[in-house]
């Protein structure tokens, strides 16, 4: 058991750096490619097409795994079946209203943006939100059978395919990008779906019974969890948009080149928090808060050694990487150099996207996360307007110390609670802090 342990960690780890290796490489063929201002304008629909998603798609897929590992340890297959039901239906339909307001908004697009070129590519990319969600429910069923292996190597075939699609596809304009992406999206989604139902037939059959009182409690977590997950994302997505508003899209483009080194401090972290995810929510629902801390605070430390050892190289060779791999975006390295410490941040902290949907308290994202937002937002608008991409990287690195702050004090505190009651309770199943 440990060495198949071992390895399905190890393979989880090979195959989320190789995806994310795939991923960062299309989007510097499609910068290279396309040019800022095109870039810029594909960003704005990628950035339009998330934000819709994630404000109207519910992340039911987020309690699927929470409350699915109840079941299961529970031997409740029944409620387990009726959880998949709900979670499907819920992601399904946010994700086909988020394409409607896609589709909405697609004429109006050039007016907000001050620019040319984008309705058409919008109407395309609104049917991106429903394949999405059929692939995040499938992922999802993968970790509850404990195999975020097949899930990591998903997404290497997903950025894999996607990378193809662009290659093919950027020479010929955004629009033709934005359809690329589409069909990369339909493959893996078929994929992926095919794997999945597969690992649903592996569970006990059992007819759907109610999920009776705690039916209520799982919507509230669906709903919390939604608004918690959008506002983990809306860091990435909010700020090009807004930045659009505000400036051009060649400030854009070079503001999502800038972008880089946070995408690969979340590549490099994303293997250890699918782990962390799948073990620290089992874990919890075990009853078993120590692990679950003891494994956070062992994460703490690897990241910052990591960061000590990565940042100070990486700031002195930034103007020579982007003359390297992005020739056209020097103007871009001082916003480079600002999101590099961003992302550092992001990393250490890189546990606060699965641990409160561990412990059951998707909330405290929306705590943490919406005092993010309220710094952010009027400092994109202020330094994105004056000083343009490299403001724009400013206001995302003042946004991110005070989220750390934020989370800092929540798990200390959480912490001393949780353990607190599991010593005075020490037979007693601990499902929340």
């Amino acid at each position: 058991m440990p060495s198949r342990l071992v390895w399905r960690r190890s393979s989880t780890a090979i195959g989320i750096y190789a995806s994310t290796a795939l991923s960062i490489l299309g989007s510097l063929v499609a910068a290279n490619i396309l040019g800022p201002a095109d870039f810029g304008r594909l960003a704005l629909v990628i950035a339009t097409t998330a934000l819709f998603q994630l404000l109207l798609d519910l992340t039911s897929e987020e309690a699927l795994v929470k409350y699915g590992f109840r079941y299961s340890e529970r031997g409740d297959w029944g409620r387990f079946h009726r959880l998949l039901a709900l979670a499907l239906g819920f992601k399904s339909g946010g994700a086909v209203l988020a394409g409607v307001v896609v589709i909405a908004f697609a004429p109006f697009a050039d007016q907000a943006f001050g620019t040319d070129g984008l309705a058409v590519p919008l109407l395309v990319a609104s049917l991106l939100p429903i394949l999405q969600s059929t692939e995040g429910i499938a992922a999802s069923v993968l970790v509850l059978r404990s195999r975020y292996d097949l899930r990591a190597w998903f997404l290497f075939v997903s950025m894999a395919l996607r990378l193809v699609a662009i290659a093919i596809a950027a020479p010929h304009g955004v629009t033709a990008t934005v359809v690329g992406l589409l069909a990369s999206q339909a493959a893996t989604t078929a994929a992926i779906g095919a794997v999945g139902i597969a690992a649903i037939r592996r569970f006990p059959p059992a007819a759907a019974a109610p999920l009776g009182p705690e039916r209520r409690e799982i919507i509230r977590f669906v709903l919390q969890s939604s608004v918690g997950t959008g506002l983990v994302s809306l860091r990435s997505w909010i700020a090009p948009l807004l930045l659009g508003v505000v400036t051009n899209v060649r400030q854009v483009g070079l503001f999502r080149a800038a972008q880089a080194p946070q995408q690969g401090f979340g590549a490099l972290s994303s293997p250890v928090r699918l782990i962390l995810f799948t073990e620290q929510t089992r874990d919890w629902e075990r009853g078993r808060p120590e692990a679950v801390f003891t494994g956070l605070k062992r994460y703490v430390v690897g990241a910052a050694a990591t960061v000590a050892v990565l940042v100070v190289p990486l700031w002195l060779l930034m103007p020579w990487l982007i003359e390297l791999v992005l020739p056209d975006y020097t103007d871009a390295t001082d916003a480079a150099r600002i999101i590099l410490l961003a992302g550092a941040l992001q990393f250490v902290f890189g546990w606060t996207k699965s641990f409160p949907v561990s412990i059951g308290r998707p909330n405290l994202r929306i705590l943490a996360h919406g005092i993010e937002t309220i710094v952010l937002i009027p400092l994109i608008l202020t330094l994105g307007a004056e000083w343009g991409a490299t403001g724009a990287a400013g206001a995302v690195l003042a946004s991110t110390v005070a989220f750390a702050a934020v989370w800092t004090a929540i798990v200390l505190r959480l912490r001393k609670q949780s353990l607190a009651h599991a010593r005075a309770h020490p037979q007693r199943e601990v499902t929340a802090a």
